[in-house]
């Protein structure tokens, strides 16, 4: 009599996983049913003040930890002579930051299919098996040298294609521009990511300290760019705004097949 309950309670507990599992593809299909959501043109920010006092906090930092406008020379008129080099990633910045968005690519997988988007889950997959394996570990970006670039996406464009609008500008401290749905979907990304639920702690940690890592070298790759903004620009508050929203608003659009790539999933049941 005690097998026969346990063997029913074990079936029960399986059953109940498969319901949840069911009504959670349900509900991603009803959320992707709806569209994706509109893509603003103009600029909300009505939290402009604090923005502007978080901005400014990312400045300093930024300069405490090295960054800032480059020497002038006397009389604060710079001369061909007196131009740094431009800056060139190092060997080792360049194995590091590829290392980290290898390991980053399960997270967009998750939500390339969240998005309903196989075509792009299964090429970010293929990417990450060439570059683990022939690319040893991600050190080297194999697969984009072969024509396989990699597909970027997050939990905010996931948000996106829900039909989640973007939302109010912020400015986060340390991270810098953002939205609100970017926000939440920084969030969403951290808990989400495979790498918690696939290494054991401490593991995971490390593991995700490498693809934020990753993240944080494109400051220095891309140095030249970021100083320009933030301190050769006469408003960098307004100037990292409007670069921030129009890059994110064009990668949402992915330029003209946004709309195309998405998939309905009642289009043969409802479709004309």
């Amino acid at each position: 009599m005690n097998l026969l309950i346990k063997r029913m309670s074990f079936h029960d507990s399986d059953f109940r996983g498969r319901i949840a599992g069911a009504t959670a593809l349900l509900a991603v299909f009803a959320l992707s049913a709806c569209g994706p959501a509109q893509i603003p043109s103009e600029i909300n920010d009505p939290n402009e003040v604090a923005n502007r006092r978080v901005h400014e906090f990312n400045k300093s930092l930024d300069q405490a930890l090295g960054g800032g406008p480059g020497d002038a020379s006397e009389g604060g008129v710079e001369t061909l002579e007196d131009e740094a080099p431009a800056k060139e990633a190092s060997p080792l910045l360049i194995a590091v930051s590829n290392f980290g968005t290898n390991l980053d690519t399960p997270r967009k997988v998750v939500n390339s299919l969240l998005q309903l988007r196989p075509g792009d889950a299964a090429h970010n997959t293929m990417r990450f098996g060439i570059n683990s394996t022939i690319g040893i570990l991600g050190l080297m970006d194999i697969a984009g040298a072969g024509g396989l670039p990699e597909i970027d996406t997050d939990f905010g464009e996931t948000l996106h294609v829900w039909g989640v609008g973007e939302g109010s500008y912020q400015e986060l401290p340390v991270v810098g521009p953002s939205t609100q749905r970017d926000t939440v979907g920084s969030v969403v990304d951290f808990a989400i990511n495979p790498l918690w639920y696939v290494f054991p702690w401490p593991e995971n940690l490390v593991a995700n300290g490498f693809t934020w890592a990753a993240e944080a070298t494109d400051r220095i790759r891309y140095g030249d760019t970021v100083e320009s903004i933030l301190y050769e620009s006469e408003d960098s508050y307004a100037q990292s705004r409007l670069i921030y929203l129009q890059n994110r608003r064009f990668e949402l659009r992915r330029g003209d097949v946004a709309e195309e790539d998405y998939i309905d999933p009642y289009e043969e049941l409802f479709g004309d």
